[in-house]
């Protein structure tokens, strides 16, 4: 059975020639294809011999292309393209999608449901970007984002829903216990109030405790909410946040809700993304998971 290209070259010959033919030099051509110079030039010298045609000059300083070199090589780079393609049609890497949340958000919502999106949806490369600062979307590469507010966010933005946070005072069971449940005004004044940088607390005193002054307990601030649920799970103090970020820890007991109401915000997390963006196939995959964690968890209590 006679071959279907009996003048082919071999196609690691045309690889290299191709590499030294846009190098113009073997040292070049070798760091990239990690051989030898001496493999490169042998490979180059060989494809010459069966071609029985000059494909490259040897100058003073370097390679040139001959007439034939030039014309073979244009020929060559666009058929390794073609193969290209074609084997990567055939294995076509994961989309992948960059999410900016808050480091809060990250740390006690999304990473902990991370496992299940990986499981859920293997062909897509989830890229989370946790930062207090505005992503942009087109200057940090970033698809999606959580932010916390009202919209409209910007122009050229949608903006959807993703949960209305009810804010809840949280502290560890030993620290109740120690100190007594504060079942008024005065008794909260004995603990220290954990502030992150919402201070949530006039609003929430203003809620639970209406008619009162804003509390003079002692407090400690933080940058970040997390911070402040972990300091409230150490037992050093009352934290307000988010009863989802607190869920999971109420859940196995680290820590307690303090009193039965909560604060509902004027504000919400909500999904925006560029009208101009990601491929909808990628996007619409990552919005209604998204959204389906968070009905998930309302069905569920």
């Amino acid at each position: 059975m006679t071959s279907g290209f009996p003048g082919l070259p071999s196609l690691n010959a045309l690889r290299v020639f191709e590499v030294v033919a846009r190098h113009l030099n073997f040292r070049l051509a070798a760091e990239e294809l990690g051989v030898t110079q001496a493999a490169v030039a042998q490979q180059v010298r060989g494809l010459e011999a069966g071609l029985e045609v000059r494909l490259f000059e040897r100058l003073p300083r370097g390679l040139g292309l001959t007439d034939a070199g030039h014309a073979y090589s244009t020929s060559v780079r666009s058929a390794l393209a073609m193969i290209d393609e074609a084997t990567r049609l055939l294995r076509p890497t994961p989309s992948h999608l960059t999410v900016s949340v808050t480091p809060t958000f990250a740390s006690k919502w999304l990473i902990p449901r991370l496992g299940h999106f990986a499981e859920s949806h293997p062909d897509i490369d989830l890229r989370v970007l946790a930062t207090d600062r505005l992503s942009h979307f087109h200057t940090d590469g970033v698809d999606l984002a959580v932010r916390y507010g009202q919209p409209p966010f910007a122009a050229g933005l949608n903006a959807e829903l993703l949960m209305e946070p009810r804010v809840v005072a949280v502290a560890s069971p030993a620290l109740l216990a120690g100190m007594g449940r504060p079942q008024g005004f005065a008794a909260l004044q004995r603990y220290v109030a954990l502030h992150d940088a919402h201070n949530f607390w006039p609003s929430f005193c203003a809620t639970v405790f209406p008619g009162h002054p804003p509390p003079t307990a002692r407090t400690v601030r933080f940058n970040q909410t997390s911070l402040a649920i972990e300091a409230a799970i150490g037992g050093q103090g009352i934290a307000l946040a988010s009863h989802a970020f607190v869920r999971d820890d109420i859940a196995v007991g680290r820590l307690v809700q303090v009193f039965p109401q909560h604060l509902q915000l004027d504000k919400a997390f909500y999904l925006v993304w560029p009208r101009k963006g990601q491929p909808i196939a990628v996007l619409e995959t990552v919005r209604a998971w998204l959204k389906a964690q968070v009905d998930e968890r309302k069905s569920t209590g």
